[in-house]
């Protein structure tokens, strides 16, 4: 297995003392408000192990917020698991559920987890390329790749890195597929408050066949501002919770139980996830704006906080030479998309993270500018 480029780049940003707009996470403080909950639940003795599943109280509240949003109630008693991160889910999920010989679609660009994941427990990935700009999935081709070995599909939306959102459409293709060859799914939906321009959300939690089949992974650290917290969550129907659960207590058994006492408090109050959107709307409209006269493209982008642009119009590079160029050289640190791409594919893009404070974005967006 390769090192990530998340690792990769991030290192090189350190070296060459480059802002970093490659990996995922904010460079601005959490909630005070949350932090000091957290410091209140040590105080109050809460520095043990949690319960296996998690905090009672945070599946409570974690079911009580995907029935507001997605309409549908999980039982926090033997459908939620709470998690180290998503990615801890992914590959417990992955764990529970593959074996060898056992075929899993998944969308590229994709998150660098999924596939050695897969190939990790004997499974076979089938990627499926996505075309830009837009990114759709052509379901006409998912329904061609699947085989007698399908096991599963992977899906991401709003999607990492190309901000993708899967429409209602697509989930009900998704979900007459699953239907039809009976495979399982997981749903990663971890930027799932994070959508642009009014649209909305499509859960697989909304569509009763698909959350049948479907384990949903999402995040607590992309939410609120505190990835090095690494708390998310699974929740999925009670067979498929139970084989998640019987490899979750022997991975990480538990998970940081202040920080679940305190996120159990915090989601009391809906708009502290309600209203990220709207903040990260803003985000991405004012570091657009600084880009406007740039010689980048700039790709749509319906969600997440990242964004694509596409350099063909200023240099002739591979994006990994021009990401590393842009690093070293001019000391912005971004995400070469090939590298999340079947068979590599180059489009001459690259992904940067405006999930940092305004100064940052003016800073990296005078440098880019200069191209």
């Amino acid at each position: 297995m390769e090192t990530s480029i998340f690792t990769v780049m991030s290192q090189m940003a350190l070296e060459y003392k480059a802002i970093n707009l490659s990996q995922g996470f904010p460079n601005f403080k959490s909630d005070p408000v949350l932090v000091d909950l957290v410091t209140k639940a040590m105080n109050e003795g809460y520095n043990q192990y949690a319960p296996m599943a998690g905090d009672m109280g945070l599946r409570e509240a974690i079911a009580s917020k995907i029935e507001r949003t997605a309409s549908k109630r999980y039982n926090p008693n033997t459908e939620i698991t709470v998690t180290a991160g998503a990615t801890q889910a992914i590959f417990t999920a992955i764990a529970a559920t593959i074996k060898k010989g056992d075929e899993v679609i998944l969308f590229t660009p994709a998150y660098d987890c999924y596939q050695p994941t897969i190939e990790l427990f004997g499974g076979v990935a089938v990627p499926i390329q996505l075309q830009a700009p837009n990114y759709a999935p052509n379901w006409d081709e998912v329904a061609e790749r699947i085989t007698l070995s399908t096991k599963m599909i992977i899906i991401n939306s709003p999607h990492n890195p190309s901000g993708m959102l899967f429409s209602e459409s697509d989930m009900l293709q998704l979900e007459n597929l699953v239907d039809k060859h009976n495979l399982l799914v997981i749903s990663d939906e971890v930027y799932e408050h994070i959508i642009f321009d009014g649209a909305q959300h499509q859960s697989a939690a909304m569509f009763p066949k698909l959350a049948s089949k479907t384990f949903i992974t999402a995040s607590f650290g992309k939410t609120f501002h505190n990835t090095g917290w690494k708390v998310g969550y699974c929740v999925a129907p009670e067979p498929l919770m139970k084989a998640f659960q019987n490899v979750h207590q022997f991975n990480v058994f538990s998970v940081n139980h202040p920080v679940q006492k305190a996120l159990a408090t915090y989601l009391q109050n809906p708009e502290n996830y309600l209203g990220l959107s709207r903040f990260y709307q803003e985000k991405r409209d004012f570091f657009l704006d600084l880009l406007k006269k740039s010689r980048f493209s700039i790709l749509p982008s319906q969600g997440t906080y990242f964004q694509l642009l596409d350099f063909s119009a200023i240099s002739s590079e591979g994006d990994i030479a021009f990401a590393e160029r842009l690093t070293k050289t001019l000391k912005v640190a971004t995400i070469p998309t090939s590298v999340f791409n079947a068979n590599k594919e180059d489009f001459k893009q690259i992904r940067v993270c405006f999930a940092k404070t305004n100064e940052t974005l003016e800073e990296a967006a005078a440098i880019l500018n200069k191209l």
